[in-house]
């Protein structure tokens, strides 16, 4: 009997870094870079604990503040120092960025409604669209995935990443309405083998207080 080779399975977790002030206040971050705040600072550190026991061969972070922030302390309990990856950064939301979600509809009817519609094309005014973030998000995880075949690896990125790697992976398109959570420090494990993708589990929250925020319109 002819055995088949089967492809390795790399699993990816996903960490959306902790809590930060604007989180809090519902404010649009995008590539504004704001830090931590004391409850953030103290997820990223049950997470790190969390993962300490799950063989960890690699930590990747987006650099804006509040992930690298984030990925440091993972990396100080797990034993590894995180490696920047530009391409996790959050969403560049043009015009809409330090505005809460409130002001950005009462100051941008037009462009909040195709926001609100996932509207694949509309950039923010210079800012980026979803079709051009999907491209460069799941560019570099699939670079990260082949780069460690069979292996466990950390990636810490933020809400809007994971909203288009959670569509990426189930297949489904990016005008879809989402119907998962996106937890601050939230733990998500993602697998692939060979060219086939799997979201293995989503929203786990077990290593933190209660009440981490998921502040992102639906």
């Amino acid at each position: 009997m002819v055995e088949i080779p089967t492809s390795p399975v790399t699993r990816i977790c996903l960490v959306r870094h902790g809590e930060t002030e604007w989180n809090a206040e519902r404010r649009i971050q995008g590539q504004i870079d704001i830090g931590l705040n004391a409850t953030g600072c103290r997820q990223a550190v049950a997470a790190g604990r969390w993962l300490k026991q799950a063989d960890i061969a690699a930590l990747y972070s987006s650099d804006l503040k509040r992930a690298w922030t984030t990925a440091l302390a993972i990396g100080a309990e797990i034993g590894l120092a995180p490696v920047p990856a530009p391409d996790m950064r959050e969403r560049r939301y043009g015009v809409f960025e330090g505005l809460t979600y409130d002001e950005a509809r009462m100051k941008h009817p037009a462009g909040y409604a195709a926001f609100e519609g996932r509207n694949a094309d509309y950039d923010f005014e210079n800012g980026e669209s979803l079709r051009a973030m999907f491209e460069r998000v799941t560019g570099k995880l699939q670079a990260i995935a082949a780069a460690h075949p069979g292996r466990n690896v950390v990636v810490v990125l933020h809400g809007g990443v994971l909203d288009i790697i959670n569509r990426f992976v189930r297949g489904n398109s990016l005008e879809t309405p989402r119907d998962f959570l996106i937890p601050n420090a939230g733990i998500n494990w993602i697998s692939m083998a060979g060219d086939t993708w799997h979201l293995d589990t989503w929203g786990e929250t077990g290593h933190l207080e209660p009440g981490a925020l998921d502040e992102l319109p639906s």
